[in-house]
């Protein structure tokens, strides 16, 4: 059996300024060999600098469980975690909240780190999040960034990490450059391909249709 997570509730509200929202995202766990953990991840739009923040949690009603708690930074390479002592979340398979120092000597903090590494890479919330982090660009036709139409084709080009938005009528030479997550706030259907590789497309034929996806990043 491979491991798998179970996307469940996403929380959404305006943040305490009324600037942005705060989004928590939560979910389920279960490991090659039946290990469980439950997770949530959460960001505040308006936040300045952008810091993610994540919960494990394992072994509730356990002697040796605990809940885990990080902060999620962008880098070079994409993002790093950082254990903390303030508490973000509970989670239901928790058990008390770990300062990062007891996070630390945990022995099962290799465990926790393959979790959060695997909710990163299949938690289609994180990708949001993720993209957030690193406020990756996305060139948009005017029509799309208007909102006069809906996001038919989304490219990754391979060249200059930026991604493509474009509606249903001719792309044309006019393009506003803003950021993909903003287009995710507008329509949240598009956290299907936010995992699209560099040089890869994805084409639909309606808002909440399903996904094709291309390798050539042409959408042909």
């Amino acid at each position: 059996m491979s491991a798998r997570i179970e996307e469940t509730r996403l929380v959404e509200l305006p943040t305490a300024a009324a600037t942005g929202m705060y989004r928590r995202a939560f979910g389920e766990f279960v490991g090659r060999g039946g290990e469980l953990a439950s997770y949530a991840i959460g960001w505040a739009t308006d936040a300045v600098p952008r810091v993610g923040r994540l919960t494990i949690g394992i072994g509730a009603g356990n002697e040796g469980g605990g809940t885990f708690h990080a902060a999620v930074v962008p880098t070079e390479e994409g993002h790093a975690f950082s254990l903390v002592d303030e508490p973000f979340e509970e989670v239901p398979e928790g058990g008390p909240d770990l300062t990062a120092a007891e996070a630390r000597a945990h022995e099962d903090l290799p465990f926790i780190w393959w979790v959060a590494d695997y909710v990163m890479l299949r938690d289609r919330r994180a990708w949001w999040m993720l993209h957030w982090l690193l406020a990756t660009r996305a060139i948009s036709t005017v029509p799309v960034f208007e909102l006069e139409e809906p996001i038919l084709l989304v490219v990754n080009d391979d060249d200059d990490d930026l991604w493509q938005l474009i509606g249903s009528s001719d792309a044309g030479s006019e393009a506003k450059l803003g950021h993909l997550w903003h287009a995710v706030d507008e329509d949240p259907t598009l956290v299907d391909v936010l995992d699209l590789d560099p040089g890869h497309s994805a084409t639909r034929e309606r808002v909440g249709g399903e996904w094709t996806r291309h390798v050539d990043g042409g959408g042909e």
